[in-house]
């Protein structure tokens, strides 16, 4: 018995030369016995054809809004709830677009809009679609609504081009449609800190030193994590985001507080530090409002805030199992990573280039190194939910092969 099975998929296959691949994530759904129904558009018609997705599925194929017949046996808003994912493979730039634009002009994006289901995007289309600020944009509305992303990847393309925009292959979207409906099982038993957003560091009552850090890829990790049945608990920043249901949520200001807040979580399996916590604080916060009185700046005298991520994979027998941290870097990612990762103890480390233009801090993507002891892996840029999701499934993975006892602290 696969967790796939009984699960009922809906896959809307959109325009664009990379749909002949849903026929073979179709076959794979259907080895591992989940239920697929097919919505193909126009112009996904155009590379596919209708009765190869009903052979392969073994239902009818839906493409008409207005069909007397299919909305007499499954009406467009049945079509829509009668799933427990709906999958869009490929999804073009014009469906992300009228998506996010709330259009319903045919079947597809009328299943989309009534739907209220989780739904799992593949985009695929040609680089310069892709990093077109308007396909920006775009994404960033719909990953701030709940859609998931699975790629796209970095490659060659039909038109000749190169870069990101490929759809990821059929065993990614597999995989990543297995990790949703997985959610109950894979980290059932298990215990997880995960800390999030910027610290405060107070400068008078009114000032603090602070960074641009969202928060958004911590909350995605805690929640993705959450998702494989981990007793989750997230140690937070101020930010802008609501806190995500099913897991415990500590809210601080401060680097000393996410320290304690941390420290009093433990015993955990896996620690994932993705905090951008300030490297410093004002020695001595000023009791009032520092005031300019047409004299020179205040002097500041800084001390180092406390490294939570060291402290963590320090922690003797109260060290978690597999530690993580981040290393949002400008130059020399990696270089700056590995040795971070020496330095601070930690098992893995993921490392962000948070530069000028790359819009890490505060956008809706990352694009990340996972650095172990064993070498460095370059995962494509995808949505933070899909960074998130695939660390989960990966930090799952490593536990079950680790074969330890759950619920926290060394073995």
């Amino acid at each position: 018995m696969t967790v796939l099975a009984g699960k009922r998929v809906l896959l809307v296959v959109s325009g664009g030369i990379a749909a002949y691949k849903t026929l073979d994530l179709i076959r794979r759904l259907r080895e591992r016995a989940a239920e697929v129904r097919c919505v193909l558009t126009a112009g996904g018609a155009q590379f596919v054809t209708p009765l190869s997705l009903s052979a392969l599925s073994g239902n009818p194929v839906h493409r008409a809004l207005f069909s007397l017949t299919e909305e007499s046996e499954m009406g467009h808003i049945e079509l829509s709830r009668a799933a427990d994912l709906v999958v869009i493979a490929p999804a073009s730039a014009d469906i992300l677009a009228k998506m996010a634009q709330g259009r319903a002009d045919d079947l597809a994006t009328t299943v989309l809009l009534a739907t209220d289901k989780p739904v799992l995007a593949a985009p695929a289309m040609n680089v310069r679609m892709w990093e077109h600020p308007a396909t920006r944009a775009n994404i960033e509305t719909l990953a701030a609504r709940g859609l998931r992303m699975v790629g796209p990847n970095e490659g060659d393309m039909a038109c000749g081009e190169f870069g990101f925009g490929r759809m990821a292959e059929p065993e990614e979207i597999l995989a990543a449609i297995e990790g949703f409906f997985g959610a109950e099982a894979r980290l059932s038993g298990h215990r997880a800190l995960v800390t999030s957003g910027p610290t405060f560091e107070p400068i008078d009552p009114v000032r603090y030193l602070a960074n641009r850090s969202s928060g958004r890829q911590g909350h995605a990790i805690a929640q993705a994590l959450a998702r494989l049945g981990a007793e989750t608990t997230l140690v937070t920043g101020p930010t802008r985001l609501a806190d995500p249901a099913g897991l415990t949520v500590v809210h601080i200001e401060t680097a000393e507080e996410m320290l304690a807040a941390s420290q009093a979580a433990l015993p955990v399996d896996v620690a994932v530090c993705a905090a951008a916590v300030s490297d410093w604080r004002v020695a001595t916060p000023n009791e009032q409002k520092l005031k300019k009185n047409g004299g020179a700046p205040p002097r500041l005298e800084l001390a180092t805030t406390p490294d939570i991520l060291a402290s963590l994979a320090g922690a003797g027998n109260a060290r978690p199992r597999l530690v993580i941290g981040f290393a949002a870097e400008t130059e020399n990612l990696v270089a700056h990573a590995q040795a971070k990762r020496e330095k601070k103890g930690c098992d893995w480390i993921l490392a962000n280039d948070v530069g000028a233009g790359t819009d890490t801090f505060g956008g809706a993507e990352n694009q990340v190194h996972l650095i172990e002891a064993g070498g460095v892996s370059a995962w494509p840029r995808m949505t933070k939910e899909a960074v998130a999701e695939r660390l989960a499934l990966r930090i799952a993975d490593h536990l079950a092969a680790e074969g330890a006892p759950a619920g926290g602290g060394a073995p």
